[in-house]
């Protein structure tokens, strides 16, 4: 099925569309980047929760999954706020 949607290829591959030189471009970017880190550092830390035998080290291993959802969910909301920002006419708050 065909992506019928008009985004740019750069905003399909995950980048925020217009030029690298529009101001706050840089700091979606670094967003989005830290974002993906979480991800990464959450992934493993629920595979650990799943598969490690040791129960202190799952315990641990729960706790960090928890914490780093907290940071996820901070960071798509700073996401979400420079997103809204980025668009023509925004309201500033």
């Amino acid at each position: 099925m065909q992506d019928l949607d008009t985004k740019t290829d750069a905003a399909r591959d995950g980048e925020a569309p217009g030029h690298p030189d529009e101001p706050g471009r840089r700091a979606l970017l670094d967003l989005h980047a830290e974002r993906a880190a979480l991800e990464q550092r959450l992934a493993r830390a629920e595979q650990e929760r799943l598969y490690l035998a040791d129960p202190d080290a799952v315990a641990a291993a729960q706790a960090e999954e928890t914490t780093l959802l907290a940071d996820l969910d901070r960071i798509m909301t700073r996401i979400r706020a420079a997103e809204y920002r980025s668009q023509p006419g925004a309201r500033t708050w």
